[in-house]
């Protein structure tokens, strides 16, 4: 991108050169880009981060024609990019991709120098002090793009070489004509040339064309090959003499040619090739130059593993055979091998020799290695131990590789104690964190790095099977629910297989297949030759490979599930966890290697044994052995547990250790949870007692209700029962229970009575029990229970306030009474109501009498009574249990029924148990469940020892208890039928021979009771602990069995009405309904008589008008006359004889007797009977249509029109509507038969006409209440097909008629089946919208509320036609399914109706929308149960007062439908519940009570999220807005409730975030709303709360990866700057955050450097600066942006901060404080102060422009930088003060390595300049001398570098400073035997040290001890060197001189006649010495004394300045630091970290 003001008119002229010049338009783009989008694209499809990431960094200078001087960059190799960047901005200077390199060029004559070369001819030139290293990685990384043309060579390539372009291959001519070339040219420099020529055209990876075509006139490519190996190694010319650069060239040449099949071939088919090509190999090795060395081995293993196609294993095993047949051979390679590693040099050498090893031993390709070298080579490099483990901190990826692969190989298939021993040393290498490190963090596409992970996974494998210690270090480094893993049997998904990249035993079979297919062609062929087959060549075998360390575990998955994010009691397990194991990796493996690099040629061993990795992001979260207590108590009872007993000891070890309430009820939550569990593996728990006397003594209801949840487990054990009972628990537990009496807000159970009214008034609480002795000793009082909590309030008591109250023993202390204790003085928040403690308590009872029997095995009774029951038994705790029944609980009622019928078996106490009341009590109960009471009477109420009443008229009467209660009846059917039948009759409606009951009887009872003890109740609710006083109660009078006679056993006016016993069976139903009809037909069709009665009367000549006459008189006036008329006596009375005889057959007949036409009595006989017939034969009667329908239709019709309709005794209207209904509800065909009948409208006609005279005092055999019930049937069968449903429609009074009679609740029958015929109705939506309208759900959801709950869980038997409750709970349960079906709502086992949007929001808000989900989840009775009880969850708040309130309004609009037929027309849709007004709901949840149980588990917390967030964020524009208010406007009025949702919303938005994982991924997209929320300056809590949700979002990678998108970081900034509370906060969050690169990138644009060095230097909390230390350790760790953060803090701070940074934060912190003055840090009280200042005012100056803009970009002047004065003068290099090092040279340096190269560089400059600084000359020569001297080891990497020959050069120089400087460099190095032998290659050497004697005679002395040194390491080279340049001589002439510029002329004399008496035993120059000191006279002086006693000077401590030795090793301290810190005052008082605080405050 350029800048130009011409720029139109240079784009123009572009265009134009283009095309002239070249014919080439270039293109201008239509659409401009701007400045980011050129630098977010400007290289290319290289531009991500991925192409830019560095994965290893070299320093370097790059030499190029823009710079005269070398420039400082940082070479970076990212995954397919070479990379310059520029150290001081770590902005890109140029990007090559990797595949664009050509060769890599290493210059050999300088050791630093090197070259890229590309193929477009460009060559890029550096020096490194690491070059090979660097040229290994690049080759690496050059071949793991596919490039595999690359090698490393000593020239560039001569362009006029290549016959064609370098990024294009040659064709096949090319290659072929250098072939040719190659065997044709003759020895000598043209045929040198040749090979050079070869090697430019042909690719390092072999020829491309090496195998012959097909083809008349094709080359043989295979003879070439081998004219051109021949030509190669015959003509190689003497190996000797010939240059480096020429034997490179051949072995590369040879590389290539081998890397085809037919060269590959040739090493064991050509004779003679493999001889010559080992003697070529020796003697290359003998070179040992670096470059030929890599050559040479690369070609090994070229012949080692084929690198063309179709390959021979047997070639390969034939080639291997010969390679490693030499032991002496391989080891004189791997001694190559040890001599680099030691001195960290020849990377290039050792990945080739590491190759080579790999293909000999390392699967796939030791399979076909020879066994038996194979094992000698895999033993002699399992000899490399340590070294070995070195090579895995190399930065060749390609290095690492191959190490582990042999590591992986030696391992596996070596010997067991070379296993142990590599086991080991992974370990003490540190090797174990590192290999961990890449194989669960190498996150890349790069096949490269998947498969160094793949490595890597394996070696941790075989490290940790079988090694505890390696084991132990795991379970430190990894939480034990992820370890676990590698034990399931589970799978996973398999990775790639990247390490077996071929298939040998394939590649076998696929050769055999081919050669069988060959076979058989010339068997066939030589079949018709007859000849006989040749035999084939021997068969390929394959090594078997070995396994000795096999794992079992299952890796694969344990792999698969850490990258899993886990949310369970045994292991939490996210983003956040996953950095922090990172984190804790990387430093421990930096720490170590800093470590290693410190310590010379010391061996280190890492510290395995104390590390351990702590995950502070779950510092929050309790653990407890291995599980966390949050999610142990979420799961329940789910968890299963590993080791429960030492979980369960590590839980009640806390649970004693904490002083925290809340802490210690977890505890005991998660122990009652693994007891309830695993109580038998546990055992007996023997501080049961202590948690007794913590029960007595504890004062927190929390805590008590978590002790008695605790002690229900424990008592599941029979053992700590008996513990329980020693430590008096009873007792309390009895006191416990009598609290129940104090619950009264229990949901009411509805009966078939209102007997609650008659009960006493359960809100009395106005009786006066209590009394209290105050102050002066008087005794005080009554007082009722409301009173004393009045004097508690006023102080009046106190817990030692000794009260009393009826029941009570004596005077005891206020805090001894359970009652007043927890009512008046308790504790915390209760978890359980009053009722829930005493039923948890009764189960505990019930579990210990269980435990206990009265019974033995034999069934004899037990005697003493068990412990428990007797203790139940005492009067102290059993009045207290019975009078539990008077809470009339179901579920303690029935609790206490079973433990009384447990207590009281066998009991002696069981005849005096009616004194404690508990008949009276039990029989008031109210409810359904009374099967157990039953029991319980059943076994009691005959052995009572009462006193009878006198009045009693039978035996069972006199004997039983209830013969006072119960009529004698009930009493023997309780004595005869046993407690079911009982139960059923007590519940029911009963009117038989055996029983007369009903609810009116029972209500009556009821009363009777309640009255009798009506003083008592209200006493319980002011005193629980009163007892009853027992006194008799006269016997029930029931008005209903007045007129009753009661014998033996039955009421005999039932007994005798055998019209109750009809059920005769039927055996012809078909003919008797036939027979039915006609009779039926007979009496419809029947004429009136042709006489009347009265007529008869007449001619009889009886009196008329009189009555009938008896049957005798009217036979006497018949026989009168018929005597006196007969024809025979009397001719002429013949008529009248006639007349009179037909007077009497009349009276005589039945027609006489009957009414006048058809008998209404007999056809209601008639259709009774057909309805009994299809009643009970209706299988058989189906198939046949019913014929009666035009008759019942007129019959109906005609009774419908009778004005006496319900005036008629015969009810035939009702049997007619009830044959109706049977016939249609027999057979489809009858039901359309009537509606073609045109039934329908005639039914309707009926049913108004009986609707209309139903009223609320019907009863429910009134006709008119019977016909419409019949013709409801009627209408709920037509319903069920189309013809009928239109019908139904059309006639729309029937659905306003059905509507209306169920409205009359006292007809419950006719009320169901109306029900069940809306609930029919509802499969047409015009149905649907008619019932809506006719107002049917007022009514059906009130008898939703009219459910018992209790009857249906009570057992009890019970009958709809004796039991009402049964009656309601059936028409409730109609009810709702009516309901549902009307909506359209889909219940299980229900067919599906049409979906009625408007009928589902009526529900949804008259039900909730919570209950109105549930209609289709859960059964009916489920959902009854739920809408007839309390419950307070997130979904529902519904209890007595929404119920009442609902029922009100639904009551209100069903009179009003009725009474004026209009009613709400919205239906329900706005009806609101007063009581939930003031509650926030979001998502259907309260958000209210969500954030108090932030616990329950949401059915669709992703959804619930969303709302949320939805919600917040439609109250962003009012939060926003409320940035321009003050926070006192803030908290008034609307504000303070608005701005409360919104902080209840974020609440419950963390809550639902924290208690889900993985719902934080629906906060994806609304994270510029969250973070926003951040800046609403004033609403501190709003910006807290926001805060943690984001923070619980930051363990979730996707949402990293979406808030890094969203660009939001800038309020995270503001919120850090100005919301002193959120420090901590945010810099938990922003550590999470930045383990992206990218928010990395944003957050040094919005300003987190200067904010977080603010934190750093201002902030007055300790712990704040250290998290922000680890946050800008983790900063700086990132590998794109992480240098930059470096720069930039560099700026600010000396870089030694950063480093401290990441090693310790505290360190840091502590280093910022103190005064430094040491080698790498000098700071003081001025440093820090101007640091300081200045960052607050950058900080507070740029919060207010971020302010005002938060889109602002934070940047920092190119110039800017801290300028410290106290360093001012300084000479600094490498990040070392010379001066303080000079003084301090034992100073353990951070980075050793670093600074020895800084300051040979800086001396390198220095000496090569002609006049340098003399005083900085004199201090970097001293500071040279004095790191060599302090750590001599280092010197050993000095002769790579480069710089002795340089430094040996310079001591020429004119300038005097510099020769000096030189020879005291020399001196020092000269220690070092590997320095010595490398000077001895330089051929000037002694030249130079001559030269700067002579020239400085000041520093003979330094050079004398040089040459002493060099000569004790016995170079001959260096001693020839001394001959040759005259130095011996001049040695001579020193020793004859007075050496007056010598400090110690003697001193200097003795090493000088040392050294010449060292040279003089060389064994090859020795006799030369001899003969020149033999001829020199002062040598007699010197030749036979001895000097050893004289001492060297060699300068330690100083060289400018005498310093002392001092220091220590560490940040802070220091031989020099000063104080302790930077004031001897103590900082300022922080304030506190209120949330709510006002940051103006």
């Amino acid at each position: 991108m350029y800048l130009v003001e011409q720029r139109d008119e240079l784009l123009r002229e572009v265009q134009t050169m283009s095309q002239n010049n070249l014919g080439y338009f270039i293109g201008i783009r239509k659409d401009p880009i701007t400045q980011q989008d050129f630098l977010n694209r400007r290289f290319g499809k290289y531009s991500d981060d991925d192409s830019i990431t560095s994965l290893t960094e070299f320093p370097v200078q790059k030499h190029s024609q823009r710079h005269s001087e070398p420039v400082q960059r940082t070479l970076a190799l990212s995954e397919n990019c070479l990379l310059e960047r520029d150290p001081s901005t770590y902005a890109i200077v140029t990007l090559k991709p990797l595949c664009s390199v050509f060769s890599l060029i290493r210059y050999p004559e300088n050791p630093q120098n090197f070259a890229v070369e590309y193929n477009t001819g460009q060559i890029r030139r550096y020096t490194s002090a690491d070059r090979d290293s660097l040229l290994c990685s690049i080759l690496d990384g050059v071949r793991a793009t596919g490039n595999n043309d690359v090698c490393v060579k000593m020239k560039r390539t001569i362009l006029g070489q290549r016959l064609g372009p370098m990024v294009l291959p040659v064709e096949e001519e090319v290659e072929s004509m250098y072939l040719k070339l190659l065997g044709t040219t003759p020895p000598g420099p043209s045929f040198m040339t040749a090979v050079e020529e070869f090697n430019a055209n042909i690719g390092y990876s072999g020829l491309n064309h090496a195998v012959t075509q097909e083809g008349l006139f094709t080359e043989n490519k295979e003879k070439l090959i081998t004219q051109a190996l021949l030509s190669l190694l015959s003509k190689d010319g003497d190996q000797s003499s010939l240059s480096a650069y020429d034997l490179e060239c051949q072995f590369h040449s040879l590389r290539r040619l081998v890397a085809s099949k037919a060269g590959y071939s040739a090493f064991t088919e050509l004779p003679n090739f493999r001889d010559s090509v080992g003697k070529k190999v020796v003697r290359s090795l003998k070179r040992k130059d670096d470059g030929i060395t890599h050559a040479c081995v690369d070609f090994l293993c070229a012949l080692m593993q084929p690198m063309h196609d179709n390959f021979d294993l047997k070639q390969e095993q034939l080639n291997k055979s010969s390679l490693l047949s030499s032991k002496a051979f391989i080891d004189n390679l791997l001694e190559v091998l040890r001599s680099h590693i030691k001195l960290g040099t020849g990377a290039l050498v050792i990945s080739a020799l590491l190759d080579f090893i790999t293909f000999a031993i390392c699967p796939p390709y030791s399979e076909t290695t020879p066994g038996a070298m194979f094992d000698s080579v895999l033993e002699l490099t399992a000899a490399l131990n340590r070294g070995l483990f070195k090579l895995f901190q190399h930065p060749s990826l390609a290095i690492v590789k191959a190490a582990g692969l042999i590591m992986k190989a030696i391992i596996e298939e070596g010997n067991e104690d070379i296993a142990k021993r590599m086991q080991e040393l992974a370990l003490a290498e540190g090797a174990l964190p590192r290999h961990m490190h890449t194989a669960l963090f190498t996150s890349s596409a790069d096949n490269r790095l998947l498969t160094h992970r793949q490595l890597s996974r394996h070696l941790i494998k075989l490290w940790i099977t079988g090694n505890p210690t390696a084991n132990a270090l795991l379970l430190r480094m990894l939480p034990l629910g992820l370890v676990q893993y590698l034990e399931s049997s589970e799978k996973a998904p398999e990775d790639t297989d990247r390490m077996h990249i071929r298939d040998n035993l394939k590649a076998v079979q696929l050769s055999r297949k081919k050669l069988n297919v060959v076979e058989s062609t010339l068997l066939h062929w030589r079949a018709r030759l007859r000849s006989k087959p040749q035999p084939t060549g021997q068969p390929v075998t394959l090594r078997k490979r070995r396994e000795n360390i096999k794992s079992e575990a299952n890796w694969t998955l344990f792999y698969y599930k850490f990258t899993i994010d886990h949310a369970t009691s045994s292991l939490i397990w996210n983003y956040k966890t996953r950095e922090e194991l990172r984190e804790a990796l990387e430093t421990e493996i930096r720490s170590f290697t800093i470590d290693k690099d410190l310590s010379g040629n010391a061996e280190i061993s890492w510290n395995h044994v104390e590390f351990e990795v702590r995950y502070e992001s779950l510092s929050d979260e309790i653990k407890i052995g291995d599980y966390y207590l949050r999610l142990l108590l979420d799961e329940g009872g789910s968890t299963k547990f590993v080791k429960p007993l030492e979980f369960f000891n590590d839980l009640y070890h806390r649970f004693l250790l904490s002083p925290k309430p809340a802490m210690k009820a977890m505890c005991l939550q998660a122990m009652a949870i693994v007891y309830g569990q695993c109580y038998e593996e546990i055992g007996p728990f023997n501080d049961t007692p202590f948690i007794v006397h913590k029960l007595e003594r504890c004062d927190d209801k929390e805590e008590r209700d978590r002790l008695l949840m605790f002690i229900d487990k424990l008592v599941f054990h029979k053992k700590n029962i008996k513990l329980f009972l020693d430590a008096h628990g009873m007792k309390i537990l009895v006191d416990l229970l009598a609290m129940a009496h104090l619950h009264t807000t229990r949901a009411y159970v509805p009966t078939q009575t209102n007997v609650i009214e008659a009960a006493p008034d359960q809100g009395g609480n106005s009786e006066k029990e209590w009394y209290f002795g105050n102050r002066e000793r008087e005794r005080e009082g009554p007082y009722s229970f409301e009173e004393m909590k009045e004097l508690w309030t006023g102080e009046t008591l106190h817990p030692k306030s000794r009260c009393w109250a009826q029941g009570m023993e004596g005077w005891k202390p206020l805090d001894q009474i359970a009652q007043l204790k927890w009512n008046l003085m308790a504790t915390g928040t209760p978890l359980l109501n009053e009722s829930e403690v005493a039923a948890l308590i009764l189960n505990m009872l019930i579990r210990m009498c269980n435990s206990y029997p009265t019974r033995d095995i034999d069934d004899a009774v037990i005697r003493p009574l068990p412990r428990a029951k007797r203790m139940l038994s005492e009067p102290t705790a059993l009045p207290h249990l019975v009078q539990l029944l008077l809470t009339f609980d179901p579920s303690l009622v029935d609790k206490v029924v079973t433990l009384l019928n447990n207590i009281m078996e066998d009991n002696p106490q069981l005849p005096r148990l009616f004194m404690s009341g508990v008949f009276f009590f039990i029989m008031m109960y109210t409810g359904s469940n009374i099967l157990p009471i039953a029991k319980f009477l059943q076994y009691s109420h005959t052995k009572q020892s009462f006193r009878p009443d006198e009045q009693a008229t039978s035996d069972i009467m006199l004997r039983s208890i209830l013969g006072q209660l119960l009529p004698e009846a009930m009493v023997h059917y309780l004595e005869n039928h046993g407690p079911e039948k009982f139960s059923s009759i007590f519940l029911g409606e009963f009117d038989t021979p055996e029983a007369i009951w009903n609810a009116e009887m029972r209500r009556l009872m009821i009363e009777k009771i309640a009255v009798h003890i009506a003083d008592f109740s209200p006493r319980l609710r002011s005193n629980t602990k009163s007892t009853y006083q027992y006194c008799a109660i006269p016997i029930i009078q029931y008005p209903q069995l007045e007129n009753e006679l009661f014998c033996n056993i039955y009421y005999l006016r039932h007994l005798c009405d055998t019209v109750k016993f009809p059920d005769w069976p039927v055996k012809d139903p078909v003919k008797v309904l036939k027979d039915v009809l006609l009779e039926w037909k007979k009496e419809v069709d029947k004429k009136p008589p042709e006489m009347s009665v009265s007529q008869a009367y007449e001619t009889l000549g009886l009196e008329v008008g009189v009555g009938g006459h008896e049957e005798s008189k009217i036979r006497k006036s018949y026989f009168k006359l018929a005597q006196k008329y007969h024809p025979d006596k009397n001719p002429e009375g013949r008529s009248v004889f006639e007349a009179v005889n037909k007077a009497y057959e009349f009276l005589c007949s039945k027609s006489a007797h009957t009414k006048v036409g058809p008998d209404p009595e007999r056809i209601v006989l008639l259709l009774r009977t057909q309805s009994i017939l299809f009643t009970r034969c209706a299988d058989t009667l189906r198939p046949y249509k019913y014929a009666g329908y035009p008759m019942l239709i007129k019959t109906i019709e005609r009774e419908t029109g009778d004005e006496d309709l319900f005036s008629k005794s015969a009810p035939i209207l009702t049997a007619a509507s009830e044959v109706a209904y049977h016939t249609m509800n027999n057979s489809a065909l009858n039901s359309e038969e009537l509606c073609r009948e045109n039934g329908i409208p005639i039914l309707q006609a009926a049913f108004t006409r009986c609707v209309n005279v139903i009223s609320e005092s019907s009863k429910e055999d009134d006709m008119s209440v019977q016909v419409c019930s019949h013709i409801a049937k009627c209408y709920r069968v037509s319903s069920q097909f189309e013809a009928c449903r239109e019908s139904i429609v059309e006639t729309p009074n029937i659905v306003k008629d059905l509507c209306r009679i169920m409205y009359y609740k006292n007809l419950p029958r006719l009320n169901v089946i109306a029900t069940e015929t809306a609930s029919s109705f509802a499969v047409d939506e015009w149905l649907q919208t008619q019932l809506l309208q006719a107002g049917v759900l007022w009514h059906v959801l009130q008898y939703i509320f009219n459910y018992d709950y209790t009857l249906d869980e009570s057992g009890v038997e019970t009958n709809e036609s004796t039991n009402q409750q049964e009656v309601a709970n059936n028409l409730a349960r109609l009810s709702l399914v009516a309901a549902a079906r009307l909506g359209g709502f889909k219940l299980a086992g229900s067919e599906g109706t049409p979906y009625n949007k408007v009928i589902q929001s009526i529900f949804s808000n008259l039900l909730t929308p919570y209950l109105a989900k549930l209609i289709s989840r859960n059964t009916t009775n489920e959902l009854l149960k739920i809408l007839n009880s309390n419950t307070e969850n997130p979904y529902l708040i519904w209890d007595n007062r929404t119920r009442a309130e609902l029922t009100d309004y639904l009551l209100t609009q069903q009179k009003s439908m009725i009474r004026s037929g209009e009613c709400d027309m919205s239906f329900g849709e706005d009806f609101k519940y007063s009581v939930l007004k003031d509650e926030l709901v979001i998502g259907e949840v309260y958000i209210r009570v969500y954030n108090e149980q932030p616990t329950f588990v949401l059915e669709d917390p992703k959804g619930f999220a969303t709302a949320v967030l939805d919600f917040i964020g439609s109250n962003a524009q009012y939060l926003h807005s409320l940035m321009a208010m003050t926070a006192s406007d803030i908290d008034k009025g609307q504000h303070a409730v608005r701005l409360k949702n919104v902080e209840m919303a974020l609440e419950a938005l963390y809550n639902v975030l924290h208690a889900n994982p993985g719902v934080e991924i629906q906060c994806m997209g609304h994270f510029k709303l969250l973070f926003s929320l951040l800046g609403v300056q004033g609403a501190n809590k709003v910006q807290m709360c926001a805060l943690q949700v984001v923070s619980a979002v930051t363990g979730n990678k996707s949402c990293v990866s979406n808030i890094a998108d969203s660009n939001v970081l800038q309020y995270l900034m503001i919120v850090l700057h100005s919301l002193p509370a959120s420090h901590s906060l945010v810099l938990e969050v922003l550590q999470a955050l930045t383990s992206h690169t990218q928010i990395v990138k944003e957050s040094i644009q919005k300003g987190a450097l200067i904010y977080l060095l603010n934190l750093f230097c201002n902030s007055q909390n300790s712990s704040v600066r250290e998290q922000t230390a680890n946050l800008f350790a983790k900063m700086i760790t990132d590998k794109l942006v992480g240098p930059r953060v470096r720069i930039v803090l560099g700026k600010f701070l000396p870089y030694i901060f950063m480093d401290a940074m990441r090693d310790s934060a505290e360190a840091a912190v502590i280093m910022f404080e103190n005064t430094q003055e040491n080698p790498e840090l000098i700071w003081n009280d001025e440093s820090r102060e101007k640091v300081s200042d200045m960052i607050q005012t950058m900080t507070n100056e740029f919060f207010l422009q971020q302010k005002d803009n938060p889109e602002i970009i934070w940047k920092l002047p190119e110039d800017f930088a801290v300028v410290y004065s106290q360093i001012q003068g300084e000479v600094e290099v490498g990040g070392v003060f010379l001066r303080l090092f000079i003084a301090q040279p034992n100073w353990v340096l951070r980075k050793p390595k670093e600074f020895l190269i800084a300051l040979l560089e800086k001396f390198s400059v220095l000496i090569q300049s002609h006049s340098p600084d003399g005083e900085v000359l004199e201090t970097v020569t001293q500071a040279t001398v004095c790191l060599f001297s302090a750590q001599p080891a280092m010197a050993d990497q000095v002769p790579p570098l480069g710089h002795l020959p340089r430094i040996f050069e310079r001591m020429f120089a004119e300038n005097n400073s510099i020769p000096k400087s030189c020879v005291e460099v020399v001196n020092v190095l000269s220690g070092s035997g590997f320095c010595v032998r490398n000077m001895s290659k330089i051929d000037t050497a002694m030249k130079s040290l001559l030269a700067a004697m002579k020239k400085r005679p000041d520093c003979v002395n330094s050079a004398a001890e040089s040459i002493s040194k060099m000569m004790e390491e016995g170079s001959p080279e260096l001693v020839h060197q001394a001959l040759e340049h005259g130095m011996v001589a001049y040695l001579l002439e020193l020793l004859d001189s007075a050496l007056t510029e010598c400090d110690k002329p003697s001193a200097t004399k003795a090493i000088i006649a040392e050294s010449l008496k060292l040279m003089a035993k060389d064994l090859a120059n020795g006799e030369r010495v001899n003969e020149l000191l033999d001829s020199s006279k002062v040598w007699s002086a010197y030749k036979d004394q001895k000097h050893d006693l004289f001492i060297t000077d060699t300068p330690i401590a100083g060289y400018l300045t005498a310093g002392s030795v001092g220091g220590v090793a560490g940040y802070l301290t220091a031989g020099t630091s000063i104080g302790s810190g930077g004031s001897g005052a103590p900082p300022p008082l922080e304030p506190p970290e209120d949330v709510g605080a006002n940051e103006d405050d």
